[in-house]
């Protein structure tokens, strides 16, 4: 009832806040306007929504966001707006209103959002515009010479593309990004003149490259670069060697998206941000040293560099986005910052020569598959502040044999240790619920674990094909064996069912060979099917004359 009336409602990162619908990103806590195809009448975008246990920070609205809604006739930005993306407002009543165009121009609190053929050839975009939404002037044939003000501090993904009349453009020192293709098949990038050994260069920017780009590229002195645009090298195969100036502060979004054959990347102590996906499948990428006083590592920064080697990162980056360095096979050690908060999904997934890994005590999340496939760890602390193991957290580290978990862990998710070959023994906490779905599958070194009396859920398979485990002590709260919970557990010799067990699901204990002894409270009411299939030494149990014997719980035993 609480969370009908309430004005949010979170659902696998999207929130619904005064019946508008976000996308919501819980490392930066921020927020972007999603599809919202319904919008009518005059629409309030907050500078800040509630969603769960936070506050997060309008920053965009999302591309088509209201596309269509001919019924939107007004709506108020916030000042915490960063970005507008493509056709937020096509079709909209906003857009359709002729009333809301001023020479040639749609407004919107400060926002510049489109423009058509009635737009002055020489267009001074006024002072106090915050921003320019994504494709503003794209395929204006009008437009021949713009002039930015100070006011502005991004050009936008596609905001000139096309613009075939364009060849001047004055971009201020306040403009500290330029979104991918902002230049594509306009007047200036038509004009070979505007070309330098491969590269497009306006007003300090890097805006563009193409194929006449030399194998090794080093910015020259004359020229000095103070930004690249997002993916200015992308997929450049001639690439091997960059050498970043000073004068940049950052590496946007994909600049060297798929640069194959990209070997060295020398990057300076200016650089404070490595943008999403700036190395993405850089996959011949040796050397990439990141300054010490990074801030910012974006997600997919280095996904797929199979021979990157070790990186030291400095204690300014507090979160590790998703697959960071998803498969970087070559990277033997890594230090961690010492603020670092939160390690996403699947960021050290696949780095198969990793072979320590000392996680800092600030950490407060780890999403799933983290250090999945991560074969050459050995042992792994898990740090105070975690609470819960995720999905397939250590899957596939087959040379792991020592995990500490902390008092705290709640839940060890489904396939946590799933193929751990090596695992010998694990502790788990007194606070430990839940243990998930194949949990422990196939740990084939597992002989003894503790199960604590708080475990109120054993789920399907959490140690199926556990060879060598002996004994286990099952927790006087569970209800029920949930199928194929120790599934071919051939070492397992002796069985205690507790009296809170009602039911042993199918296949629970099949082809348990070693398994003698069984033992069933009076409580039991349901042995599945196969339950006890194929444990060949095991002997007449007893149990209740009223409990349900599914089909072939007994087969191929005594």
């Amino acid at each position: 009832m609480t969370l009908l009336v309430a004005a949010w409602r979170v659902n696998a990162g999207d929130a619904l806040y005064q019946d508008i619908r976000y996308t919501i990103d819980e490392n930066h806590l921020t927020a972007e306007v999603t599809l919202n195809p319904r919008a009518t009448g005059e629409v309030f975008i907050p500078e800040h929504i509630v969603a769960g246990q936070h506050n997060y920070t309008v920053v965009a609205i999302g591309e088509r966001a209201f596309k269509g809604c001919k019924g939107l006739t007004a709506i108020v930005l916030p000042k915490t707006l960063q970005r507008v993306y493509h056709s937020a407002f096509d079709g909209t009543g906003i857009m359709l209103n002729k009333a809301n165009w001023k020479d040639g121009c749609l407004w919107l609190d400060s926002i510049l959002i489109a423009t058509d053929k009635n737009i002055k050839p020489r267009f001074f975009v006024p002072e106090g515009t915050r921003i320019i939404a994504a494709g503003a002037f794209q395929g204006n044939k009008a437009l021949q010479r713009v002039e930015l003000p100070a006011s502005v501090t991004r050009i936008d993904h596609e905001t000139f593309r096309d613009c075939k009349n364009l060849q001047k453009i004055i971009i201020p020192a306040t403009v500290t990004s330029i979104g991918e293709e902002a230049f594509t098949g306009s007047g200036i990038y038509l004009n070979e003149k505007k070309w330098k050994k491969g590269a497009l260069i306006i007003d300090d920017c890097l805006v563009a490259t193409n194929n006449d780009l030399p194998a090794k590229y080093i910015f020259k002195n004359k020229i000095p670069i103070r930004l690249i645009a997002e993916r200015a090298f992308a997929n450049r195969k001639n690439l091997k060697s960059v050498t970043i100036p000073e004068t940049v502060k950052a590496i946007p979004t994909a600049a060297f998206y798929q640069c194959e054959n990209l070997i060295e990347v020398i990057i300076p102590a200016t650089v404070t941000e490595v943008g999403n996906f700036a190395f993405y499948k850089c996959e011949l990428l040796k050397a990439a040293t990141l300054p010490t006083g990074l801030k910012s590592l974006g997600m997919g920064a280095f996904y797929g560099c199979i021979n990157l080697r070790e990186q030291v990162l400095g204690d300014g980056i507090e979160v590790l986005g998703q697959g960071t360095f998803f498969s970087c096979r070559a990277i033997k050690h890594l230090q961690f910052p010492a603020r670092l908060r939160r390690i996403d999904n699947g960021v050290f997934a696949g780095c198969s020569g990793l072979e320590e890994i000392k996680l800092p005590e600030t950490l407060t999340f780890i999403g799933e598959t983290a250090f999945a496939g991560c074969a050459a760890i050995r042992e792994l602390t898990f740090p105070a502040r975690i609470n819960t193991l995720p999905k397939q957290v250590c899957q596939g580290c087959t040379h792991l044999y020592r995990v500490t978990l902390p008092e705290g862990i709640y839940a060890v998710g489904d396939e946590a240790f799933d193929g751990c070959l090596a695992l010998e023994k694990i502790n788990i906490p007194k606070s430990t619920f839940r243990i998930g779905v194949h949990a422990f599958r196939n740990c084939q070194q597992l002989r003894s674990i503790a199960l604590v009396e708080h475990i109120h859920m054993i789920e399907e398979g959490a140690f199926m094909e556990c060879k060598l485990l002996e004994e286990i002590s099952l927790p006087s709260p569970l209800k029920e064996i949930s199928p194929y919970a120790f599934f071919h557990c051939t070492s397992l010799r002796e069985l205690i069912v507790p009296d809170s067990v009602k039911t042993i699901g199918d296949e629970a204990f099949a082809e348990c060979r070693s398994l003698r002894r069984a033992s069933f409270p009076a409580t039991i009411q349901k042995i599945g099917a196969g339950a006890f299939r194929d444990c060949s030494n095991m002997r007449a149990p007893n149990f209740p004359p009223s409990v349900e014997i599914g089909k072939n719980a007994f087969k191929g035993t005594k």
